[in-house]
This record gives structure tokens, C-alpha cells and sequence, in this order.
């Protein structure tokens, strides 16, 4: 077999992989999964009160704490001894709660740090299959990010970390999370919330959005014009966007994917299908995309946050502004 017969080869192989699984992803689309949706857990409606500011931190925080401790109640008087456990774990008196909803699957936003006072703020955003159920592995995460952003601050650089879960993030396996519908609904809360943070912590503030895997979506979004000195993709199946000009920005764009990450073998394909956007375009780790592509370790999809990772390393020093110490893939 010559040369050019390798790579024609190569080409089709890879063609039938990219129409295989674009194939795959319209069949999910056409054929939504059946099964049994999970009871309607009760919850309070999110707890009322102006929209808050450095001066009203504390009690937006009791209040959101009073919220998820009646959640708490209500779940395990409906007999789902899970849920009231998560929901009494974020009425502890320690947490620091900027949003809470207990109704459905969940949202919670939540403070690690000083934020009234913070010079750095990194906005965590999540992927998919992210509530109240799962809010552990997420704040584990934020826990990580924090504790790194303390150990690599200049000194008298004040951090905080705030984990976002503010929008219903899809399921892995299912159709909503090949498509930007969950992104663009979420997208108008991501906004907001930068809008809150930078009622609190003021103008001289530098914000910084990381966003993993579907996450990145929600990112690119709500990235227009959005007031954030720096956005981070990670682990990301693409953003809906061709480049990161594409995003309307003026925030510097990074892009990062470790060795072991499946995400990568995720077709980065675009197609209109039955009245919806499947798929998400241009792979942000391309030279095509156009973004600062960070090192981002030997990890798996998961991995990104773990303590001593080249990611994290990279992903706190892109929060802190250190930018020139960022290492490139």
C-alpha cells in the first residue's frame, strides 16, 4: 500500500467514524431514551430577598441555609433519605450559600472564601449529570481549586471560588446533552451571576470562568461581552462556536484536554437535525479554534481538579492572572 493509498485510507476510516457517530447522535435525538422518571421531590421555593451585595452577604447566605434545611425536612418526609441528607449538609452553619433550590434536581451556588473582599474570583461551571445528588464530587472540586489558589497567591492577593450550579445540567447519556439547549437556557443565569459578583466584590475585581465539559457550552453562550478577564475550556466536546473570536469576548480564551480524556474521540461536528443544533463544532485543543491551549496533565475527564495535577496547577494560576507561568501543552 503506497502513501497515498494510506492516507485515502485514512481519510475514509475516518470519515465512516465521523458519520458513524454523528449517525448515533441523530438516532438519540430521533429516539429519546425511555424510562422511568425519578418522583417529583418537594422543596420550598428558593428563599426571597434583594438581590445581594457586599454589606447583605451574610444574610442572603442564613438564608439560603434556612431554605435548604427546610428542603432537608420535606425530603425526608417524602421518604428520600438521600436527598435530606444533601440538603441538610448545605444548611450547615459553615456554608456560605449564594443561591439554593431544592425543588427537582437541584441548584446551589456556593462560596468558598471571602468574596466581599476577594482580589481573584474563578466562577466554576459544571458539566453534566451535576445536583443536588451528585453536588459532593462538584464541591470537592471547588474545595481543590480553593485551596490551590490560597497556596499560589502573590502575597496580600485575596482569593475566592464560587461553584456554580445554576442551571439543570443534561445527563450523559441522553439527548439533551448533544445539543446547546440546556446551554442557551443557562446561559441568561451565568450572566447574572457575573452581574451579582461584580455588584459585591467591585470593578477592581479580576473574575475568571472555568468550564468543564458541557460547562464550556454554557460558557460560550454567555460569553458575549460578558465582564470576565479570562475563560478556561476544559474537557470540553466543543463549544457551538467555530473559533473563539467566534465567543465575542474580550476575555482571554483557553482550551485544555488531558491525554486520558474519552472527550476527545467526541465527533466535532455540527449538524441542524429535527428542529435542533446537534453537536458542537470546532474542537477547542485545534490550532483551527484559535485558543491558548494549556497543559492540561495525562488525566481523564475527571481528573482535571485532582491535588497536584498539571491541570489544576495550570487552571489556578489562569484564575490568578499569572498567565506567563501558565505551561503549554
Amino acid at each position: 500500500m503506497g502513501p497515498g493509498t494510506t492516507v485515502r485510507w485514512r481519510r475514509r476510516v475516518s470519515g465512516w467514524r465521523r458519520a458513524g457517530c454523528a449517525a448515533l447522535i441523530a438516532g438519540a435525538v430521533a429516539l429519546p431514551l425511555s424510562g422511568a422518571a425519578r418522583p417529583e421531590i418537594p422543596a420550598p421555593p428558593p428563599a426571597a430577598f434583594a438581590a445581594p451585595t457586599a454589606a447583605t452577604l451574610k444574610k442572603a447566605y442564613a438564608a439560603n441555609r434556612a431554605n435548604a434545611a427546610e428542603a432537608s425536612l420535606m425530603a425526608a418526609d417524602h421518604g428520600d433519605r438521600h436527598r435530606a441528607a444533601a440538603d441538610r449538609a448545605m444548611a450547615d452553619r459553615s456554608r456560605r450559600l449564594l443561591a439554593f433550590d431544592g425543588r427537582g434536581a437541584g441548584l446551589a451556588t456556593e462560596v468558598f472564601g471571602d468574596l466581599a473582599r476577594a482580589d481573584r474570583v474563578a466562577v466554576l461551571v459544571p458539566g453534566s449529570d451535576t445536583g443536588l445528588d451528585t453536588y459532593g464530587r462538584f464541591r470537592a472540586t471547588a474545595l481543590a481549586l480553593h485551596r490551590q489558589l490560597v497556596a499560589e497567591a502573590p502575597a496580600g492577593t485575596r482569593t475566592a471560588v464560587v461553584a456554580w450550579l445554576g442551571y439543570e445540567t443534561p445527563g450523559t447519556v441522553s439527548t439533551t446533552v448533544a445539543t446547546t439547549d440546556r446551554a442557551d437556557r443557562a446561559a441568561p443565569e451565568l450572566r447574572a451571576l457575573v452581574g451579582d459578583l461584580r455588584r459585591i466584590t467591585g470593578p477592581g475585581t479580576r473574575l475568571a470562568l472555568l468550564c468543564h465539559s458541557y460547562g464550556s457550552v454554557v460558557c460560550a453562550r454567555a460569553a458575549d461581552g460578558l465582564e470576565v478577564a479570562d475563560i478556561a475550556l476544559v474537557g470540553s466536546p466543543g463549544t457551538g462556536a467555530d473559533t473563539a473570536a467566534g465567543l465575542h469576548s474580550e476575555a482571554r480564551v483557553w482550551a485544555g484536554r488531558g491525554a486520558d480524556d474519552w472527550v476527545e474521540h467526541v465527533p466535532h461536528v455540527s449538524a441542524d437535525l429535527f428542529g435542533t443544533t446537534v453537536g458542537f463544532g470546532t474542537d477547542p485543543v485545534s490550532p483551527a479554534f484559535g485558543a491558548r491551549v494549556f497543559d492540561a496533565g495525562d488525566g481523564g475527564h475527571s481528573d482535571y481538579f485532582d491535588p497536584g495535577s498539571r491541570s489544576l496547577t495550570n487552571l489556578a494560576r489562569i484564575a490568578l492572572g499569572e498567565t506567563t507561568e501558565v505551561t503549554h501543552a
